[in-house]
């Protein structure tokens, strides 16, 4: 019974599908249609909403994820004051944070040495600045 349901759902799936059926929606999507002008609306109207889904849930993520953090804190014992302390961070730990990043950063790169090792070849003539091989010859 439930093999020949999964068979006719799958055969409705490939007539839905054919070559024949893609077509037919093809031209019937053209006489509605014609410049495609719709279809540009509906696609950018799906991208800028999807952006704006994005935009709203990264924004809304942190505090989501500070408010579940303050719910486990306050399970395990803690009190009021001591969750306001450790969400509330001053300038100076951030700066003294991103002095630290920074530094450990730039010692990741190598320090080479700066000394340019260009040698300027003794023949100095080139076919690129000859004259000869100008465009416009003037016949006399």
């Amino acid at each position: 019974m439930i093999f020949a349901i999964i068979a006719q759902a799958s055969a409705a799936a490939l007539d839905s599908l054919s070559k024949a059926k893609i077509e037919q929606n093809a031209q019937r999507f053209n006489q509605i249609d014609p410049w495609g002008v719709g279809m540009t609306f509906i696609g950018m109207a799906v991208v800028f909403l999807s952006l704006l889904l994005l935009y709203i849930l990264f924004l809304n993520i942190t505090k989501i994820l500070n408010l579940k953090l303050k719910q486990s804190l306050k399970k395990a014992g803690k009190e009021e004051k001591e969750v306001k302390e450790v969400f509330e961070t001053s300038g100076d730990i951030n700066a003294a944070i991103a002095v630290a990043l920074h530094l450990y950063m730039s010692e990741m790169h190598d320090h080479e040495s700066t000394v340019l090792t260009i040698n300027r070849v003794t023949k100095t003539y080139s076919p690129w600045s000859s004259k000869i091989y100008g465009l416009r010859q003037y016949p006399r």
